[in-house]
């Protein structure tokens, strides 16, 4: 019984340190993403949208095309599907851009930030779980009916308090880095709308 027992305790640290380092990956991979995705401030994507301005202007739509094909961000790859479709109509082009974003951009973003909220509600189960073995052990421990074995009663103890501190400890941290994550989410949007806001009314201007 012992050594499933320890086995059993091995295995929820094991499993708590596993969790931890996802969430921690799982973060690391959306502000990555979230940074990727979007222009450092308004300022660069204005003087993105000047040189986009400039060549749909000119109906140099073949430049402005290959301009936005060499940049990942989400303006760029949207203004690349509006130049590439203006021929449809500017209603048109705009559900189009509009569905992409939602599409391509905001739900790849929750998809990956919904791995940490998983690890979040994960690691304090974990620790819960932990309690609840630990406690197990000490009070199988009490009613043996032979003499207590201090070290090891304080030993379950303790094992039930350190995984409630492990899975606080992991998910406290993340519920943190997710407030960040969601207002950089957040500015995106916004700076994405006003991008989609002034390249729709080039294009319409044009009457394209």
């Amino acid at each position: 019984m012992q050594q499933i027992m320890a086995f059993a305790n091995n295995s929820i640290y094991f499993a708590l340190g596993i969790v931890a380092l996802w969430g921690a990956f799982c973060v690391i991979v959306v502000w990555r993403r979230v940074g990727q995705t979007r222009f450092r401030n308004e300022e660069e994507q204005e003087e993105f949208l000047d040189a986009i301005d400039e060549h749909i202007g000119a109906r140099d739509f073949e430049k402005a095309t290959e301009m936005c094909d060499q940049d990942d961000r989400a303006m760029s790859q949207l203004a690349l599907l509006a130049v590439t479709n203006r021929d449809m109509g500017y209603r048109k082009i705009r559900t189009l851009i509009t569905d992409r974003f939602q599409r391509d951009v905001l739900a790849d973003l929750e998809y990956r930030l919904s791995w940490v909220y998983t690890v979040i509600k994960t690691a304090p189960m974990l620790g819960l779980l932990g309690t609840v073995m630990g406690m197990m052990g000490a009070f199988a421990n009490l009613a043996s009916g032979q003499k207590v074995d201090t070290v090891k009663l304080a030993d379950d103890i303790s094992f039930a308090l350190i995984t409630t501190a492990c899975g606080l400890a992991i998910a406290i941290p993340l519920v943190l880095c997710t407030a960040f994550i969601n207002v950089r989410i957040r500015k995106l949007e916004d700076l994405v709308g006003v991008g989609m806001t002034r390249l729709l009314e080039t294009i319409k201007t044009l009457g394209a």
